[in-house]
């Protein structure tokens, strides 16, 4: 179950990765930490999932930065973000 410290937790989560990686779409790193934190909905310990979403999210968005925004792997502005 979702409280307010956590959602305030996923959002901060969120503005520091838009911060850090600042060449991907902000509404894509949300939807994608959005995603992983859904795989946590069922965790009884709540009190490390903000964490464990942010390390995913930063791994997920460092190792597979195109696909993560959907632009075209030939473009110009792909190739500078790998």
């Amino acid at each position: 179950m979702l409280n307010d410290n956590e959602a305030a937790q996923i959002a901060q989560v969120i503005e520091r990765l838009i911060a850090h990686f600042p060449a991907q779409s902000p509404a894509e790193i949300e939807l994608l930490v959005r995603r992983i934190h859904e795989r946590f909905i069922d965790a009884r310990v709540r009190d490390f999932v903000p964490l464990l979403v942010e390390k995913a999210a930063r791994h997920t968005v460092g190792v597979y930065p195109i696909e993560i925004t959907g632009e075209d792997p030939h473009s110009a502005e792909a190739m500078a973000t790998i």
